[in-house]
């Protein structure tokens, strides 16, 4: 018996929508891994981008547990000497509360150029308004 491989054309890519508004910050982020991954299609393939389009409305209304707001560190570097930079959860959720769901998808998905394809069809939006309307996504259960 020969393995299934689909091809591109059999490959069907819906719209869904996600209210991120009281949902955990980990448990969001890789529930819409797997959807951008794609593996809870049957015919999904490792090597293959299989997943759905998906739209996060009320990112800034996350929430984590424990003491993450305080201790939670994003990393980022300049590149030049000294030139490591840190910002507090708390404060990343003040001024770009996207990133912080965008950085934690990120981390879930292969770390390669079909995962940066895969990212490309994450929208994350502040507020309940986005201006996927004409794709009709569906909400996600």
């Amino acid at each position: 018996m020969k393995t299934y491989s689909p091809s591109s054309k059999e490959i069907t890519r819906d719209w869904v929508i996600v209210d991120a508004a009281d949902k955990v910050l980990g448990r969001l982020a890789s529930m819409i891994a797997q959807r951008l991954r794609g593996k809870h299609k049957p015919e999904f393939a490792p090597h293959m981008d299989a997943g759905d389009f998906v739209v996060v409305v009320n990112s800034e209304k996350v929430q984590v547990t424990g003491r993450k707001l305080d201790q939670k560190m994003y990393y980022r570097h300049s590149g030049w000497i000294g030139g490591l930079k840190e910002t507090v959860l708390k404060d990343m959720m003040a001024t770009k509360p996207e990133q912080v769901l965008i950085k934690a998808v990120k981390g879930m998905l292969p770390k390669n150029r079909l995962g940066r394809a895969m990212l490309k069809k994450l929208k994350v939006y502040t507020g309940t308004e986005h201006p996927h309307a004409a794709q009709q996504p569906k909400p996600l259960a």
